[in-house]
């Protein structure tokens, strides 16, 4: 798209955040103008339409502490009309009063709730697809994966990074907190007609920061929770649903055998619709099975299930009727596919690929997708993109219980291994300059872990695994499979250090160490001890972070991992810079840095030259602390390594300042700011802010040290760090200041 779709874009979806933000900070358009010095006259017509500047655009991201936001959205794309509404079921029957009562309430908000299987998705899409001309701006839908035994919920940021996604908010200007993702939601569809439909919620917390405020908007909630504060807030119309009436029931079968069948065994049609409990998932999975079996009887079907002595059971709405047509429909599957749809039952995440799937059957990539799609055909599974499943959570439980003893133990170790060793892939695609000791478990024949073409490939699976991960790892402890359960957390190191998932991080590596701890090996404890010890020292918890960096040196001198040594050296010298011990970080980063010369471990020396300038720095010897660390940044530079360059100019600009030179620190943190940007390490980005508001208020330069430290405050905020932005609190507060 040219020039002129991206000044559209700009147009409409700079303006509005603009007007939100300087609001939120109580700022006139006056106000604004004397701190930026753009006159309040063109300040306004850009609120109202008019694109901005980049010099504009910039000005106002750094004053209103934006994060860089506005200056993404100035670059946007003109915003394209979503439509993300999926297919419909092509046979929909009933629900007339639903529909009626959908067509006339003219509510803005609705909440369709009941049990399981009752067909509020569907309801909600074939009302969705009927009411489309209403909403000349689009549909927006997202599937929030509220209600599983074992699926995590898509949390509300996510959603809401989705949302903005498609309306035209590049990646880079979607801000980190949820209060802000929601907020800037809010302003981009305030002035637009748009249907929003958040299917499969879990509970208000999960829906409120996804509600457009708009007169315009209308949000349709599908739940299995009544949403009561929903309802009371948004003066919702609510929609409950249970089973089918008979006559819709027997009317859906009809619409999907056809009508010559259902003819011929009239009374055969009443009673199977009966024993599905009128249930519109039982009854749709009934009479796709009967399609499929044009030789079968209907009758036949009927006594199969009055042949499970459930009838009296079935007769009333109760998850029987489901479990007993699973029983059939499970039935008439072949072998592979059976076999297959019980194993897909171990899988406790949100959704599996068909490289997962593939190493829990043992079958090549190939078979596995044809025995998915044949799953997928009969309704036991459901296709939600290239190579990835879901089963409704009813149906996991269900194949859940089918699973022999006997065959899940091999099933989930193929499973784990699949996953660390893809992992592992994906890990050398992110860092490839990184030196990983690991030797990942071979995947056994004709299973293959997948390849990665670059790091942005590597980066898209482990996203998309993300929800998997804990889940993956705890199932393979509790099947033994430890060691690549323990690979598998220490493979995705690369991963954790570039998105720092904090709780999954360490709940993966707790994990890890149990099933590391299960092998008796030093060697893997050590692996895993260390990986949480880091985890908690970047959390800021040096307690648990000494502990661990102890023990994993105890374990890897046990077990004779001379490189495993060094590293641990290195990082337990990042905590004695930490904690002030600076005499035990000389120690230890003189100990790594030999060690890593020994090995060539590169990135290591630079790591462990840093160390040693700031040892330096602190017994005051400039010069040498200077001449250290331009020997790591030149490591990090001919890495390509942004974040530990960006770490690395931090320093050497605290040595700067140390000697008075301050312009010579703003212009080294000035170019570790640009580097962490380009990382995308946004701790990195907030410590930089905070530190150039330091030198710029040494140089009473305090106007713009205000804004670097609402910046970086902000920025803490957002990532999680309630600690630091309430440090930086006061040296952001003007009256705290002074004039």
């Amino acid at each position: 798209m040219g020039r002129g779709g991206r000044t559209e874009g700009a147009a409409a979806l700079f303006g509005p955040e603009l007007r939100r933000l300087r609001q939120q900070r109580g700022l006139s358009l006056r106000d604004l103008s004397k701190i930026i010095s753009f006159t309040p006259g063109y300040l306004s017509k850009v609120e109202n339409g008019r694109p901005p500047s980049p010099e504009l655009a910039r000005a106002c991201d750094d004053t209103l502490g934006a994060d860089g936001a506005l200056v993404a959205l100035a670059n946007a794309e003109a915003a394209v009309r979503p439509a993300q509404l999926p297919a419909g079921i092509r046979r929909f029957v009933g629900r007339g009063d639903q529909l009626s009562l959908l067509d006339t309430a003219d509510a803005r908000a609705v909440i369709i709730d009941g049990p399981p299987g009752t067909g509020k998705t569907m309801l909600a899409l074939r009302w969705a697809h009927h009411a489309v001309d209403r909403f000349p701006d689009g549909q927006l839908y997202i599937d929030l994966r509220g209600h599983s035994p074992h699926e995590r919920p898509v949390e509300p940021r996510v959603a809401l990074e989705e949302f903005l996604a498609a309306l035209g908010v590049p990646a880079n200007g979607i801000p980190s907190s949820l209060e802000r993702c929601s907020a800037l939601f809010r302003s981009l569809v305030a002035d637009r007609k748009l249907l929003v439909v958040l299917d499969n919620a879990a509970d208000a917390t999960q829906v409120r920061p996804l509600l457009p405020a708009a007169p315009g908007c209308v949000v349709v909630v599908t739940s299995r929770e009544r949403l009561s504060s929903i309802a009371v807030q948004t003066d919702a119309l609510r929609v409950t649903l249970g089973p089918m009436t008979p006559a819709d029931s027997i009317a859906l079968i009809r619409r999907v055998i056809g009508e010559e069948r259902a003819e011929a065994e009239p009374e055969a049609v009443t009673d199977l619709a009966a024993r599905c409990g009128f249930l519109p998932l039982a009854l749709r999975i009934a009479a796709e099975r009967v399609l499929a079996q044009p030789h079968y009887l209907v009758r036949d079907l009927v006594e199969e299930l009055d042949a499970d002595g459930r009838l009296d059971v079935l007769s009333t709405f109760d998850s029987i009727a489901v479990r007993t047509v699973f029983d059939w429909s499970y039935r008439r599957l072949d072998d592979k596919c059976a076999r297959m749809f019980r194993l897909l039952g171990l899988h406790r995440g949100p959704t599996i690929g068909a490289g997962a799937a593939a190493a829990l059957a043992g079958l090549p990539l190939a078979a596995a997708r044809t025995t998915l799609d044949r799953l997928a055909a009969v309704h036991l599974v459901q296709t939600i993109g290239r190579d990835r499943y879901r089963l409704h959570d009813l149906l996991r439980e269900y194949a859940a219980e089918l699973v022999a003893a006997d065959e899940s133990g091999p099933a989930v170790t193929r499973m784990v291994t699949w996953y660390q060793a893809t992992a592992y892939a994906a890990g050398l695609a992110l860092a490839p300059f990184r030196v990983d000791a690991l030797t990942p478990d071979p995947v056994p024949s004709p299973v293959k872990a997948l390849e990665f073409a670059d790091h942005d490939a590597a980066l898209s699976w482990c996203d998309a695994e993300l929800p998997n991960f804990v889940p993956v790892i705890q199932l393979g402890l509790e099947h033994r499979a430890c060691a690549p359960s323990w690979k598998l957390a220490v493979a995705l190191w690369n991963y954790w250090l570039h998105r720092k998932p904090w709780t999954i991080w360490v709940r993966s590596q707790q994990l890890a160490l149990a099933a590391a701890e299960e092998t008796g090996d030093p060697h893997a404890e050590g692996c895993v001890s260390i990986n949480l010890a880091e985890a908690y020292r970047r959390m800021g918890d040096f307690v648990q972070s000494t502990q661990l960096y102890m023990r994993a040196l105890r374990l890897r001198r046990q077990s004779d991992d001379r490189l495993g040594e060094a590293w641990t050296l290195a990082c337990t010298a990042f905590l004695a810079v930490d904690t002030g011990d600076m005499a035990r970080a000389d120690e230890y980063a003189a100990q790594a840095l030999e060690l890593f010369r020994e090995f060539d471990d590169q990135e290591g020396v630079g790591v462990a030259l840093a160390t040693i300038g700031d040892v330096h720095r602190s017994r005051g010897r400039f010069d040498d602390a200077l001449s250290a660390m331009a020997g790591s940044l030149a490591v990090q530079e001919s890495l390509g390594a942004l974040g530990a360059k960006s770490w690395v100019l931090m320093k050497m600009a605290a040595v700067h300042a140390d000697r008075g030179h301050r312009d010579t620190a703003l212009r080294e943190l000035r170019l570790a700011l640009a580097a962490c940007r380009s990382a995308g390490d946004r701790w990195a980005e907030a410590e930089s802010l905070s530190r150039i508001g330091d030198i710029l208020a040494d140089l009473d330069r305090l106007p713009e040290a205000r804004q670097a430290w609402a910046a970086a405050k902000a920025l803490y905020e957002d990532i999680g760090d309630p600690a630091r932005a309430a440090a930086l609190q006061a040296r952001a507060d003007p009256e705290k200041l002074g004039a």
